[in-house]
């Protein structure tokens, strides 16, 4: 069921939301600052290929106060209008009944989206 969910999601637009951030993610490498948000956005890229056989949980490794104060930075610059964008196709895609399994894969990329470090990509067993 995976795999269907999988070909379906990237038929109908999910290749087109992982080369968005894709191109983002290199538009902010290109810059030194823009390294790690650029390493993030490669996150939800993966994410946003396959999202129905991929989580996202927190790392083993311990961060501290570094991936709050990134989480903030990253809000304040980019996360909000991702945030927004997949809480838009998430509650559209909720409005149909047959695209509910597709509005769950929006709010996941939107909490991914909210607070990217200190979490990794896994996949479901």
């Amino acid at each position: 069921m995976r795999t269907l969910g999988n070909v379906i999601w990237i038929v109908f637009g999910g290749i087109f939301i992982a080369i968005e951030y894709v191109v983002a993610s290199v538009g902010l490498m290109i810059t030194i600052i823009g390294i790690p948000f650029g390493l993030q956005s490669l996150k939800l890229a993966e994410m946003a290929l396959l999202p129905f056989n991929k989580r996202a949980v927190h790392s083993q490794t311990i961060s501290g106060c570094l991936s709050l104060v990134m989480n903030i930075i990253w809000f304040f610059i980019g996360g909000l209008p991702i945030v927004l964008t997949h809480l838009f196709f998430g509650v559209l895609f909720y409005i149909t009944i047959i695209g509910i399994p597709f509005g769950n894969q929006h709010f996941k990329l939107m909490k991914l989206a909210f607070i990217p470090f200190g979490k990794v990509i896994v996949n479901k067993s």
